[in-house]
């Protein structure tokens, strides 16, 4: 037998509650009227046809290939229009301030930064015994044996192994700095010596080295940086009231 349950706005409050969710939440808050009061500071206008952008956009995000997909999605989430176009509103008001706050400063930042944004494209085996990394880079180097047929034999992690040690396009700044040191000063296509660190002994296959570029992806991320920080300035400065 089939049973009703009636939700109302006071259970959904109290399970936020319960969820230890309202911090959150709340900062979530702080953040939308805070980006709110600065734009509306210097003036920022939404248009329209930007919101159009943005809502098509975020239909493709969301894979809202239709008119019946987005009617499914709001009604999900208990969202009205009215609700769909503020969070459109909130998107493009954020991405509008951040571009006026810095995007004067992301290229400099990049160009005093650019050896953290360089790259490789790497392979690589961790291994407990430093004895045998040696010996299979020996083994390897004299080509008794191909780097792949050592990452299959020695390589507990599933994807890894199938992808042969495939690390992809790692940037500087997300080595260890022992790793980043033999990395960098290598001649590609090289194998290198075994490199201790916490994890253990790394053989890495140095592909290709990267020279940084500032393009759109690497624009956005500094630019999200430089954001995210001054929000986080933002949320420490303000007290807060609570009437819940």
């Amino acid at each position: 037998m089939s049973q009703t349950i009636t939700i109302t706005k006071e259970d959904i409050l109290e399970q936020v509650k319960l969820s230890f969710k309202i911090p959150d939440l709340i900062e979530e808050i702080i953040i939308r009227k805070v980006i709110e009061d600065a734009a509306a500071e210097v003036d920022i206008k939404v248009e329209a046809e930007e919101l159009q952008k943005v809502a098509d956009e975020l239909r493709l995000a969301k894979q809202l290939n239709n008119a019946d997909d987005t009617w499914a999605w709001l009604k999900k989430y208990s969202l009205s229009l009215d609700n769909f176009e503020k969070i459109l509103y909130t998107i493009l008001l954020a991405n509008k301030l951040s571009q006026h706050l810095f995007s004067n400063k992301v290229e400099p930042y990049f160009f005093e930064h650019q050896l953290d944004y360089m790259g490789v494209i790497m392979y690589e085996i961790v291994l407990d015994d430093e004895d045998l990394a040696i010996e299979l880079f020996y083994t390897i180097k004299e080509g008794e044996v191909s780097f792949y047929d050592v990452v299959h034999k020695y390589v507990p992690d599933t994807e890894l192994r199938r992808h042969g040690g495939y690390r992809g396009i790692v940037r500087r700044k997300d080595l260890k700095p022992e790793i980043s040191a033999a990395v960098f000063t290598a001649k590609p296509p090289q194998l290198l010596k075994p490199i201790i660190t916490s994890k253990g002994f790394h053989l890495i296959l140095v592909e290709e080295l990267i020279q940084p570029k500032l393009d759109d992806k690497l624009y956005y991320q500094i630019l999200s940086k430089f954001f995210d920080e001054w929000k986080k300035q933002q949320i420490e400065q303000i007290e807060v009231v609570k009437t819940l």
